[in-house]
């Protein structure tokens, strides 16, 4: 077969697959539903929020919790419902992608980041921004080494104009990494968000299928819905993603197509990280037994190798626990003579893992 002639059978059959669907929107992760699925975890964040646009006094919120549990969508939802009925602004930034307190005031203000002084940024953005404001700092576990102290988070905290923060991690050591001025004046109220059950994914596959799909897979969403939570940590997103591919392909088989989505949302989330936790999985692929300690070592000597500076013993463990929390490994207490350990067990295939490496250090 020809180049062509595949990319017009391609391009016919995604015609008819495109006539099942109502809105594809639906299947984006960026997605926000009319009616997101209420969960006791949104009460601490409704009521935080509620506060301020009453008060105007701050009340910090810090919401953690796994990939895929519905902290983003949730924050976003109610943030948009205040947004739109009270007289709050909310500035929001991902820290994956501004990852210094100078690139988020540069995004919000939308300049660009060279040119002016931090001090010159905050001092403009307080001048521009008056009355009750709101900063939703995304995936804020992901701040830059380089911005050792989190300034943003101090400023927000000592800033005289009363601005509240409401920071979302998916590490739950990220506080305990804060230096303690900021730790003292943020004072932050903790949310955790726990893991979907099987019941509230199938609800929310329901939902999504309901607005998206013309003919929804009634009978295959329970099966994706226990699939998720027995194997992705609850990971919506996979959940989502398998309906997607489902609704494209009626006749794929569920697990089929539920393991392709698993493996595109593990690639993408690998090849996400930083260098040094890439290291912290390369080595864990390459050391035998895996104990912590072991790819400790091993770890050291692939930074030296790629002349980056490792993590403390101290950072490496509470790294650790981030790797744990997005679902790529799981921490196991094992015993070593007289003594336990914990060994680290991958869970997803090492060839995800060389692909991404090849490509990020050749």
């Amino acid at each position: 077969m020809q180049i062509k002639d595949y990319l017009d059978q391609q391009a016919a059959h995604l015609a008819k697959a495109k006539q099942r669907i109502k809105d594809f929107r639906v299947f984006d992760f960026n997605y926000i539903p009319e009616q997101p699925l209420m969960r006791e975890e949104a009460k601490p964040v409704i009521d935080g929020l509620a506060r301020y646009v009453t008060t105007g006094i701050p009340n910090h919120l810090l919401i953690f919790g796994s990939r895929g549990s519905g902290k983003t969508l949730t924050v976003k939802y109610v943030s948009r419902l205040l947004r739109d009925r009270h007289a709050i602004t909310f500035a929001y930034a991902n820290c994956r992608h501004h990852n210094t307190t100078y690139k988020i005031l540069a995004s919000l203000l939308g300049v660009r980041p060279r040119g002016n002084s931090l001090d010159e940024l905050w001092g403009r953005f307080c001048h521009d921004r008056s009355g009750r404001l709101c900063f939703l700092l995304d995936e804020v576990d992901l701040l830059s080494d380089k911005d050792r102290y989190k300034q943003i988070l101090y400023l927000i905290s000592r800033s005289p104009r009363n601005y509240m923060a409401v920071l979302l991690s998916n590490n739950p050591r990220f506080l305990s990494q804060l230096d303690e001025s900021i730790r003292s004046t943020l004072q932050p109220e903790l949310v955790h968000f726990r893991n979907y059950d099987a019941q509230e994914v199938l609800a929310i596959l329901k939902d999504r299928a309901k607005a998206g799909i013309v003919k929804p897979p009634r009978k295959a969403l329970p099966q994706i819905a226990a699939l998720t939570a027995k194997h992705t940590n609850s990971d919506v997103r996979v959940a989502i993603k398998t309906l997607y591919y489902l609704a494209l392909e009626p006749k794929a088989g569920v697990r089929e197509v539920f393991e392709r989505a698993r493996r595109d949302i593990v690639r993408d989330l690998i090849a996400d990280l930083n260098d040094r936790n890439l290291l912290m999985l390369r080595a864990a692929a390459s050391t035998p037994e895996a104990h912590v300690k072991a790819v400790y070592k091993r770890y050291r000597f692939l930074s030296r190798q790629l002349h980056l500076e490792p993590f403390s013993y101290v950072y490496f463990y509470s790294n650790l626990s981030y790797l744990q929390s997005v679902g790529l490994i799981l921490l196991i207490s094992t015993k070593v003579g007289r003594t336990y350990t914990n060994r680290i067990r991958l869970l997803f295939s090492p060839d995800t893992l060389e692909g991404v490496w090849r490509g990020r250090f050749g």
